[in-house]
Order: structure tokens, then C-alpha cells, then sequence
């Protein structure tokens, strides 16, 4: 059974002629018979009186309603294709990290509104490894996350590199590291360490760096905002290791130092440092590890305009904020 047969069928039960449904459906009378020649042999039953009006027989009336659902179907399917090309999709998710959306991404979604604003944008603060999942899973379209090869690099996955970042280490301003800078990494190993909880790429990363240098990491807290980050390190002795994006808000605030780490070039010779998934040396001059922020998406999606159109105004806009950050 083929659509075009449906459609046969549906324009003579209509008309009620041939030949009025042949000019219908823009084909010839003789091609709208061997249709409903063929649906009738494939149902092994008659569906209209051939008279001099076609009318629906016993179980033409039965099959009538089934038909015509199909092809309302089909219809409403390829109208909503259709409005997906054309940029009329009802909404726009996107996951991104914490630092990300709070400090970089107001001015683009506020863009981003103004021009499409009959889509519904919902945007989530979650975890690299968590928004890469649910962007595979399919319930966001894009996602901006600390790099992840390993979640990245199937076929479908459209990866581009955003920026890199600094990894600093944030304390109490009267706390004992605060007299380094950059903070030896065996004075560092010696203090309780505040980390981001499972699922994000940053304690992945601190604990691949703990790891290269054969230092135990003393993970007490688990926590995943930069507030809660800034609360718990605010009195006491434990550190974190954060991302510069993290530290905007801890740079005013007087009861709280950041530090440098010590050059990547430090690293036991022995360390292969490329094979810290998401972590890149730092650029010459600068005294600590990056973390690389990309935005991912997969190719299907980024043929549809308002994604495609997202995903260009985070690359005009978003290295432009973080450079005069």
C-alpha cells in the first residue's frame, strides 16, 4: 500500500468521479484507475460501484475512515517539517554549564528572544557529563560543557571549541596558602579539598590532576555551584581547584584569595598530560592548567535555523565576553 493510493482512494470518495479526482491529484484518469486497481487487489476487496457516479461500497465505507486518518497524518507530519525548516519550532533547550549561563549567556539569550520570539528558549545549568547525556538522549539541542572526548566523538556530534580557561585555586584570604603564588602542589595536597559533584567534568578533572602528580586528593565536600563553592571555603581550611569563569564574584569578595597553580610544565615528565580528558596546558606565559569549554550539538540539528542560529550568536558573542571578562 502506497500514499499516493490513499490519496486516490480519498480524492474519489470525495468527488465522487474519476476523473474529477485524476485532476485533483494532477495525474491521469487511467493512473488514478490502476491505483485503486491495485488497493483493491491488495485489500482483496471491491471499494466503489463503478457507475456512473463512483460510490463507496460496504467495504469501501469501512476502510474510508482509516484512509483518511493516514493521510491527516501524513499531512500534519509534513507541515511540522516543514515549520521545523522554516525556524518555527515551538522551543529551543539548551544544557550549559553554571558558569556559563550565569556570566556569559544573558546578553546572547536576551539576542537570541528578541529575534526568534515566538520559540519557547529553556536553558539548564547542569554538569559536562550530565548535558552531553541528555543532548544524546535527545532532550536538549545544544549543549555548552567542559570538553569530553570521550562523550563527544561519535559520528553525529558537532563539537566546536569555545575558549580555554585558567584552573586557580580559590581559600580563605587568611588561609596558610594564601602566602604562595603559585601554590606548591604538595603544600596544596595537604589541605581538604571542596569538589563539584559526580557528573561534572571539573571533578573529573581535578582528580586526573591529583592523579599525574601521584598526590592524594582529599575530597570532603561535594557541591556544584560557584555560590556554594565561595560559602564553604569563606571560613576554615578547605581549598578548590575552580575555573576562572567560577571566580568573577570571588575576586570582590575580601574574604576570599585565589591563587595560581604551579606551570604545567611541572608535571612529572613521566605524565602524559594530553591524556587528561578535558584538561589542555596552559598558553606560554600562563601559570596554570586550562579547562577547554566547547558547544556541541549533532548535525541534524544544526539544520534547523533557530538552533542554527543559536549556535552562531554563542560564537560571536560568547569569546568576546569571555575575553573582556
Amino acid at each position: 500500500m502506497r500514499l499516493e493510493q490513499l490519496q486516490a482512494f480519498m480524492a474519489i470518495a470525495d468527488t465522487g468521479s474519476f476523473q474529477q479526482a485524476a485532476r485533483r491529484c494532477g495525474v491521469t484518469q487511467s493512473t488514478i484507475s490502476r491505483q485503486i486497481q491495485s488497493l483493491e487487489a491488495e485489500l482483496g476487496l471491491q471499494l466503489f460501484h463503478r457507475s456512473a457516479q463512483a460510490k463507496l461500497t460496504l467495504p469501501g465505507e469501512r476502510f474510508f475512515p482509516h484512509a483518511r486518518k493516514i493521510c491527516q497524518e501524513w499531512h500534519t507530519a509534513k507541515e511540522e517539517l516543514s515549520n521545523l525548516l522554516e525556524g518555527k519550532q515551538p522551543e529551543l533547550c539548551v544544557a550549559a554549564i553554571h558558569s556559563v549561563c550565569a556570566y556569559y549567556l544573558p546578553p546572547i539569550l536576551r539576542k537570541f528572544c528578541r529575534q526568534y520570539p515566538e520559540v519557547q528558549l529553556r536553558v539548564t545549568a547542569l554538569g559536562s557529563d550530565r548535558a552531553l547525556k541528555v543532548l544524546k538522549d535527545g532532550l536538549v539541542d545544544l549543549a555548552i560543557v567542559m570538553n569530553n572526548r570521550l562523550l563527544t566523538s561519535s559520528a553525529e556530534m558537532v563539537v566546536d571549541i569555545l575558549y580555554n580557561e585558567s584552573i586557580q585555586v580559590l581559600m580563605a584570604a587568611s588561609h596558610p596558602l594564601a602566602q604562595y603564588d603559585p601554590v606548591p602542589w604538595q603544600e596544596l595536597a595537604r589541605y581538604p579539598q571542596v569538589v563539584f559533584k559526580d557528573g561534572y567534568g571539573m571533578q573529573r578533572l581535578v582528580q586526573d590532576i591529583f592523579a599525574k602528580y601521584n598526590l592524594t586528593l582529599r575530597a570532603v565536600l561535594e557541591l556544584n555551584t560557584p555560590d556554594a563553592f565561595r560559602g564553604v571555603v569563606q571560613e576554615g581550611d578547605m581549598v578548590a581547584l575552580l575555573p576562572e569563569s567560577a571566580l568573577v564574584e570571588a575576586r570582590f569578595d575580601p574574604k576570599l584569595a585565589i591563587r595560581s597553580l604551579p606551570p604545567a610544565s611541572e608535571i612529572d615528565s613521566t605524565a602524559n598530560s594530553s591524556s587528561l580528558n578535558g584538561i589542555y596546558p596552559t598558553v606560554p606565559g600562563d601559570s596554570g592548567w586550562n579547562r577547554q569549554v566547547v558547544i556541541v550539538t549533532t548535525s541534524d540539528r544544526l539544520q534547523i535555523p533557530p538552533i542554527q542560529h543559536f549556535w552562531q550568536l554563542v560564537h560571536d558573542f560568547l569569546p568576546i565576553k569571555v575575553a573582556s571578562g
